[in-house]
């Protein structure tokens, strides 16, 4: 370990941390470009075996970037995608962003830092960097866009530059150290641990941008929501998010376990597919909106206004049928397959909307980290990882082993550290905060 690091594990102040030399390499999780074609032929595409650990080169940070002490990480189905090269490896995008002048070519490596969820601590800034400065302690946006596109003025996300960061670019969030550009950061929730802090952006944003922001289906009080994997990643803060704005969760899960998990959070209608006696081709069967729907019905009177949707091929059929007249399903991936077949009547006749989300702006991460640092929506991470260890969480995400969020300690030596407010969490309660992982210890 680096003595930067050792400092900044051990709270130097910001000038001992500017007079220690940044270390020429660290430890981080890479995958490696030569390995692209290791899974052509394989049915099962172990993320274990392309998942590597080991020593990578500092990258020099630009104006407008910053070197970030990564203490914790988490694991989001993007590092999956990127860990079996699919769709595509994700080295066609480090090359394209290559080609973009003299730092976009830091990019285009053999190896490939991956990771786009982090928590940490400021240990350089560029010369143009204005807001932060060395020993901030930030969780990280992963929309990196260019702020000198025009479209980002009006939405970062309508941006043609705009990049999935540690998926689309290099030096990603599973490593000792991190490269950002300084309008990722956001100001870490002081009551979280780094691991908590860590695990909650992309897919809480996410989620926020589906349902509250104005881009996507702009919840009201009182909306009906469908949520599609209620205690997964993504469905674990939309539940939260329908329950703060006055709407109402109707929980779609695959077991009573995680029935019980989703109504312990507040989340009074939950269904379990297990128990619905769908024909064997599941949700793609076109007899599941229709059982779906009553189901529906009989827990809340009336269909769902939006349907909250992830998962693609598998479901998607289902949600614009149990869509309500007028209603809309918003999108933001398509984990079981991205191409969609369903009966487009019950879209156009009856009047419902297919709303496309992806991502969400700089806007969008602060305000859902504000109402973290409130301590109105909460963490719902179940286990964390060493570093060491990272390909084993990998699997889990990949393998739909885990519960809601799945963390990786990097720089921070052991959990449980990193909180800055102990007065404020013991306010909002570890009952509240720890939820999911007390849930997952007592399985």
């Amino acid at each position: 370990m680096s003595e930067l690091l050792k400092a900044v594990i051990d709270g130097a102040p910001p000038e001992e941390l500017l007079a220690l030399d940044l270390p020429a390499s660290y430890r981080a999780a890479y995958l490696r470009k030569d390995e692209a074609g290791m899974f052509d032929g394989v049915s099962d595409k172990d993320v274990r075996r392309s998942v590597h650990v080991g020593e990578v080169a500092m990258p020099e940070p630009a104006a407008d970037e910053c070197i970030v002490a990564v203490m914790a990480a988490a694991i989001n189905f993007n590092t999956v995608w990127s860990a079996v090269f699919e769709p595509v490896p994700t080295f066609a995008f480090l090359e394209k962003l290559g080609r973009q002048g003299r730092h976009g070519a830091r990019h285009d490596l053999p190896y490939h830092q991956v990771g786009s969820d982090g928590s940490g601590v400021v240990v350089r800034v560029g010369s143009g960097v204005r807001n932060w400065k060395v020993g901030d302690r930030v969780v990280i946006s992963p929309s990196h866009v260019d702020e000198e596109d025009h479209a980002s003025y009006e939405d970062g996300m309508l941006t043609e530059t705009q990049l999935a960061w540690g998926y689309e670019t290099n030096f990603g969030s599973l490593g000792e150290f991190c490269l950002v550009k300084a309008n990722q950061l956001v100001r870490k929730p002081a009551h979280l641990t780094w691991e908590e802090a860590a695990s909650n952006t992309l897919c809480a944003a996410t989620a926020y941008r589906m349902l509250v922001g104005p881009h996507g289906a702009q919840m009201r009080q009182g909306d009906v929501v469908l949520v599609w994997g209620g205690t997964g990643g993504l469905g674990s803060y939309a539940v939260q998010f329908v329950r703060n704005g006055g709407g109402i969760p109707v929980a779609l899960v695959g077991s009573e376990d995680k029935a019980r998990l989703l109504r312990e959070q507040g989340c009074e209608h939950v269904i379990n597919r297990s128990e619905l006696n769908l024909p064997e081709e599941g949700f793609r069967h076109p007899k599941a909106g229709r059982i779906l729907g009553e189901a529906i019905r009989s827990l809340v009177g009336e269909d769902p206004q939006i349907v909250f949707e992830y998962l693609g091929a598998e479901t998607f059929a289902t949600s614009v049928y149990v869509a309500k007249r007028g209603g809309r399903i918003v999108t933001c991936g398509s984990s079981t397959g991205y191409r969609h077949q369903y009966d487009n009547r019950y879209l156009w006749m009856r009047l419902k909307q297919i709303i496309g989300s992806h991502g969400f702006n700089y806007h969008e991460a602060v305000q859902t980290n504000r109402l973290i640092s409130r301590g109105m929506i909460h963490p719902t991470l179940t286990k964390v990882y060493s570093l060491d260890d990272v390909g084993e969480a990998t699997r889990a995400v990949q393998t739909n082993q885990h519960v809601g969020k799945v963390a990786v300690l990097c720089a921070a030596p052991s959990q449980n550290l990193g909180v800055d407010a102990p007065e404020l969490r013991a306010t909002i309660g570890e009952d509240r905060i720890g939820l999911y992982r007390r849930w997952a210890e007592q399985r």
